[in-house]
């Protein structure tokens, strides 16, 4: 059996006001025409198919193309709600899809509830256990936000997960290819920073011990970079469909193909990348050289962020930035090295004086004093904080 894995595509993005779904339109006509020309058995697609809970109607449109365009094709999708979907919409509209041969799932289900998915292909039967994103208030009760402390719900809020993914899990059969498709966050996974911060880290940071041995294959959606996780079963974040922000710069976007047989571990997958139609790209550069880097820069064909170093304020450095390469210029992020490598210093010194600090801060980045009564407040919820650490410690 052939498959692909894919996730992340956020339709609807913006970047610094540019509408980035035009770039989504190539990249899933791409790999529309990969499906088919690779003759695949079903596509898997991992979660956050768009960008926000209520996408506008062109980020709709360009999603439900690409089902078409797989209906023609006769091949079927298997689909799971992310952090940034509305799950609530995707089981509203999961009869409607169906039509087109996408099965969508918004909210985690037990299997007795619809959360294992079943597919007839040309190769075998598949099964999917579908885990879409599980936020923390979908699994605590109000009950345990009044009666448990942060750790306890945290523990409870695994916990909780274990067992979905344990339950999805036993409704695996020997006569079929078994795959596992969750939208969540293992606490190994290398981060591009791009994602949603509060779903990636504390409560939703789950342990690869979670994720169950038996599964053929293992898709993950959530985390921006493709890799692999290190657990037991096959296991691989397919990432995002295009670089998503400057954390992503230059790299590669794509799919994974998967090849798999009823009994047997999935072969180790192939990463097949898909050009990004407008890529990102990071220069740096001091004051003395910016012309002579970004001169080559004219002529890039996606968007820029520019990184300079610098010794003090320059007025109208950013005018002249964008002169040289225009509208490929998303973001202009001075830098001050001297500064931050004296603030660095000054906080490893082992009699780190936190006031002394505060005052810096002021005479360095506002180039003025603090009023003693700024002061005086500042030491006072310094201590209040210090106080309260030492109480539970």
């Amino acid at each position: 059996m052939r498959l692909i894995h894919t996730s992340d595509w956020h339709l609807g993005r913006h970047l610094k006001g540019k509408d980035r779904t035009p770039e989504i339109e190539f990249s899933l006509n791409e790999l529309l025409r990969q499906a088919q020309e690779l003759e695949v058995d079903a596509v898997l697609i991992a979660g956050d198919i768009f960008e926000t809970p209520n996408p506008p109607s062109d980020a709709e449109r360009v999603a439900y193309q690409f089902f078409e365009g797989l209906r023609n094709a006769k091949i079927p999708a298997i689909a799971i709600a992310g952090n940034h979907d509305s799950a609530s919409r995707f089981d509203g509209i999961a009869n409607l899809l169906s039509l087109a041969g996408v099965q969508i799932l918004g909210k985690p289900r037990r299997v007795n509830q619809g959360g294992l998915i079943t597919l007839e292909t040309p190769n075998g039967k598949l099964r999917v256990a579908a885990m879409p994103f599980a936020s923390e208030r979908r699994l605590l009760t109000v009950e345990n936000l009044w009666t448990m402390d942060e750790l306890q719900q945290i523990q409870h809020y695994r916990d909780r997960v274990d067992y979905l993914l344990k339950n999805l899990a036993s409704g695996f059969q020997d006569d079929s290819v078994n795959i596992l498709m969750a939208h969540l966050t293992i606490d190994s996974a290398r981060l591009a920073n791009s994602e949603a911060r509060h779903h990636t880290k504390e409560t939703y940071a789950l342990a690869g011990q979670s994720l169950p041995p038996e599964a053929q294959y293992i898709a993950l959606g959530h985390i921006h970079k493709p890799q692999q996780i290190l657990v037991a079963a096959p296991t691989y974040y397919s990432g995002s469909l295009i670089q998503v922000d400057f954390g992503e710069a230059e790299e590669e976007k794509g799919f994974y193909l998967i090849d798999v047989e009823v009994g047997s571990p999935a072969k180790k997958p192939e990463f097949i990348s898909i050009p990004c139609q407008k890529p990102l790209k990071i220069v740096e550069c001091e004051l003395s050289d910016y012309e002579e880097k970004l001169e080559p820069q004219r002529d890039h064909p996606g968007y820029l962020k520019v990184i300079i170093n610098l010794q003090t304020l320059q007025m109208g450095l950013a005018d002249k930035i964008r002169k040289i390469c225009g509208d490929q210029v998303l973001q202009i992020e001075p830098r001050y090295p001297e500064i931050e490598s004296k603030r660095e210093k000054s906080v490893k010194q082992e009699d780190f004086d936190p006031v002394e600090e505060f005052k810096r801060y002021f005479q360095e980045e506002l180039n003025t004093t603090p009023a003693p009564a700024v002061v005086a407040k500042f030491e006072e919820l310094y201590k209040e904080i210090k106080e309260t650490q030492n109480a539970t410690t």
